[in-house]
């Protein structure tokens, strides 16, 4: 499912992040309509929409308020996050999340902890946008460090643009973006794992 959430200035944090965990929640909730296994729900975003994914899927407050358990999703796809970005350098996100108010906790990555989902996390070769190891360095370290499983790739021949802009067939010559994350999904355990279930991996 192809989620859309609410955008700036119609909207700021966390206005954006509840209406992504609203789409998961009903996605999860509607499985049985496409004979989906509930078991085996992912969240993935680009960019923002990583932000948004991550946050759903390591903070558990978001989908808490569906009566729905984070730890319960079978995993996390991140490209190119900004999980790590406080303090606020971009002068456009100062209203977004109320500069110089900025809560700490709306950063994922103070969410990483042995609960937080299989996850997945790819960045582009070339990211002028999105800072690689700030963001998804410090995420897949604090994972590891919590001893959650986690696995890292940097993908060839990438921009920020391009790495999500590579899943459509036109462009997938760039870089196997898609190869990449079908085979995450595709490996990922039958069900979400829990702190008794979570290893570390990372390459």
């Amino acid at each position: 499912m192809v989620a859309d959430y609410r955008l700036h200035p119609e909207a700021v944090y966390p206005d954006f992040v509840s209406d992504s965990a609203r789409a998961v929640a009903w996605a999860w909730q509607s499985s049985s309509r496409w004979q989906a296994d509930p078991a085996r729900v992912f969240v993935m975003g680009h960019s923002a929409g990583a932000y948004n994914a991550a946050m759903v899927a390591m903070d558990p407050r978001w989908l808490a308020e569906h009566g729905l358990e984070a730890a319960r999703l079978a995993g996390f796809v991140g490209l190119a996050g900004p999980y790590n970005f406080l303090p606020l350098r971009v002068p456009s996100l100062e209203p977004v999340f109320g500069h110089p108010h900025t809560p700490a906790d709306s950063q994922p990555v103070v969410h990483a902890s042995a609960a937080a989902p299989p996850s997945w996390l790819f960045t582009a070769a070339s990211d002028a946008f999105v800072h690689p190891e700030l963001n998804t360095g410090s995420m897949a370290f604090r994972l590891q460090q919590e001893g959650a499983q986690v696995v890292r790739r940097s993908l060839p021949r990438t921009s920020h643009v391009t790495l999500v802009a590579a899943l459509a067939a036109p462009l997938s010559w760039l870089s196997p973006v898609l190869d990449e994350v079908a085979a995450a999904v595709t490996r990922g355990p039958a069900s979400g794992a829990g702190p008794q279930s979570a290893g570390k991996t990372s390459t």
